[in-house]
C-alpha cells in the first residue's frame, strides 16, 4: 500500500488504482487484474457484505444520540464482531464506541437491565479524577428491528452525578415499545467546571444490554359447536279424577 501525499485525497476507485482511509490517513492500493472466488471465499463475502450492511446500520441508529467521538477502528470492528456473532445479537453486548476507554473505568459495578425492561445501576463508589467536576451519564434505549432493518424508537435519559461521593442505587425505566430486539448504550462524560471533556480518556459509550424480542403467546382453546339436543316428539296425557255421586 502507499500514503497518499497529495493535497486532495480520495477514497474508491480511479482508474486503476483504489484510494481508502485507515485511521484517518488516506492510502492507494493496486487493483488486481483478475479474481477468482472459491465457493468459501463467496460464501466468506455474501457474510461480510450482511455484516457491514448490519453495522452501518447499528451505528447509524445511535449516532444521533452519541456525544463522544468514536474511534477510527469502530467500524472494522463492529464489522467484525457481527461476522462471528451471525444472527446472535447479544454478542454485540460490550462493544465499545471508544475503544480507548470503557464503562467500567468509572462504575466499577456495571449497570444490568433487568427482565421487566429497568435498567438497575447498583450503588457504588464512584472514583474521581483531577479536575472532574461531574459524571454526566446518558442512557441510549433503541428498539431495533434486524430483520426489516426498521428502528421502531428510542429513548434517552441524561443523569448528572457527583464523582467524590457515594453512588445510591438507581433505576432507569425505559419503555420503548414496538418490534424489535432493544439495544443499550451507556454513555458517561467527565464533566469539567466549563463543559464536557472531549478526551477519548474521559469519554466511554459501551453497549451494555441487548434484549431479545418478546415473541407473543398466543392460548388458543378449541371451541366445539354446541349440540342440538333432539327432544322427541311427547304426548301429555292427563288423567281427571273420577266423579262418585253418592246416592
Amino acid at each position: 500500500m502507499a500514503k497518499q501525499m497529495s493535497v486532495i485525497s480520495f477514497t474508491g476507485k480511479l482508474g486503476h488504482l483504489i484510494g481508502y482511509k485507515r485511521n484517518g490517513k488516506y492510502f492507494l492500493r493496486s487493483m488486481p487484474e483478475s479474481v477468482q472466488q472459491t465457493a468459501a471465499t463467496r460464501r466468506a463475502s455474501r457474510r461480510f457484505g450482511i455484516a457491514s450492511r448490519k453495522g452501518a446500520f447499528i451505528r447509524h441508529a445511535f449516532y444521533p444520540h452519541l456525544d463522544i467521538h468514536c474511534d477510527g477502528g469502530h467500524i472494522n470492528r463492529l464489522n467484525k464482531l457481527l461476522i462471528a456473532a451471525g444472527d446472535h445479537h447479544a454478542a454485540l453486548t460490550g462493544f465499545r464506541f471508544n475503544q480507548h476507554t470503557g464503562v467500567d473505568r468509572f462504575f466499577a459495578v456495571a449497570p444490568r437491565l433487568l427482565s421487566n425492561g429497568v435498567l438497575n445501576i447498583p450503588a457504588q463508589t464512584i472514583a474521581g479524577y483531577k479536575g472532574i467536576a461531574a459524571l454526566e451519564v446518558k442512557v441510549i434505549a433503541t428498539r431495533i428491528d434486524f430483520r426489516s432493518r426498521q428502528v421502531a424508537g428510542s429513548e434517552t435519559v441524561t443523569l448528572m452525578i457527583d464523582p467524590d461521593g457515594t453512588f445510591q442505587e438507581t433505576n432507569v425505566s425505559l419503555d420503548v415499545p414496538g418490534q424489535g430486539s432493544l439495544v443499550v448504550v451507556f454513555q458517561v462524560r467527565a464533566m469539567y467546571k466549563d463543559g464536557p471533556s472531549n478526551s477519548r480518556q474521559y469519554t466511554a459509550a459501551d453497549i451494555i444490554a441487548v434484549a431479545a424480542p418478546q415473541l407473543l403467546k398466543y392460548t388458543h382453546k378449541r371451541t366445539y359447536p354446541k349440540r342440538k339436543i333432539l327432544l322427541p316428539n311427547l304426548t301429555y296425557t292427563y288423567t281427571y279424577p273420577a266423579v262418585i255421586q253418592l246416592e
